[in-house]
């Protein structure tokens, strides 16, 4: 049997977020799940390190069988950690935006984390963490030009760069359910506390890892204005009702304020 260093306490389902979709957070990152109108289920985002067997497991109560594909918002080490083990196991097609793959075809490290970038734990330890790349180029496909997802039918994928060059965040129109990989998160990743309570809140994305803070604000601008009703984050809970559009409304208004680094600010 798998030995995973993660234990079960840290494992959280994330149940009826909306129609049709569930999760999983394993420590400090969530996996998400849609069931397909064409059949099956996709699976977003492919969680840490090791934490394999704890998807595997996930997977099996939850859906029966594996995933018709697997979605990446992007390729960072916290969501490609059971990728390539999973899809081969599973024997299914990768998706990522195009200007993704050099980190997923073995080709290309993220750039180095910005430590300075806030004062979190999380922030301090950056220099530590993995930057890649993995090489899952035997599965890995583009997503659509025209922002259609094939195995999700109602679904449509958005470019929001600024945590990475080629991020991906996901909508449905029909309900307004937007999956947001790291574009934003509902907890302050910098703070090991916030983490651990978990209290639904909006905050931009971890700040050590984003390169670009002016696509980083557009990306938040662009999601604002689709105004969903229901956020499945990347990190932190997910959250649904009325209040959530007027929320996101003021982190895309008051993204320098409330998300930019002080040392990114532009003075005056």
């Amino acid at each position: 049997m798998e030995k995973l260093p993660v234990p079960e306490y840290d494992e959280v389902p994330l149940e009826r977020i909306a129609e049709g979709i569930t999760g999983l957070r394993i420590l400090f990152v969530n996996v998400f799940g849609i069931t397909s109108a064409a059949g099956g289920w996709v699976m977003i985002d492919s969680g840490l390190p090791m934490s394999a067997g704890r998807i595997r497991n996930w997977m099996k109560e939850q859906f029966g069988a594996p995933p018709r594909s697997i979605i990446q918002t992007h390729g960072h080490f916290d969501h490609t950690g059971a990728l390539k083990e999973l899809a081969d196991e599973w024997n299914v097609p990768v998706y990522a935006h195009p200007e993704e793959m050099p980190f997923l075809t073995g080709q290309s490290q993220y750039p180095p984390p910005d430590p300075g970038a806030d004062s979190g734990l999380f922030a301090v330890m950056s220099p530590l963490l993995p930057r890649g790349p993995i090489d899952v180029s035997n599965r890995l496909h583009p997503l659509s030009y025209d922002g259609r997802i094939a195995d999700l039918p109602g679904w449509q994928w958005i470019h929001t760069p600024g945590h990475t060059a080629g991020h991906v965040s996901l909508f449905r129109e029909q309900d307004r359910a937007l999956i947001v990989g790291d574009a934003f998160c509902t907890t302050d990743q910098s703070s090991f506390l916030a983490v651990a309570r978990q209290k639904p809140e909006l905050h931009g994305p971890p700040a050590y890892f984003t390169p670009d803070w002016d696509k980083a604000k557009a990306s938040v601008q662009k999601l604002a204005a689709l105004k969903p009703l229901v956020l499945a984050p990347g990190h932190g809970q997910p959250m649904a009702g009325e209040d959530v559009e007027q929320r996101l409304e003021k982190l895309a208004r008051d993204f320098d304020r409330i998300a930019r680094p002080e040392k990114y600010r532009t003075a005056g």
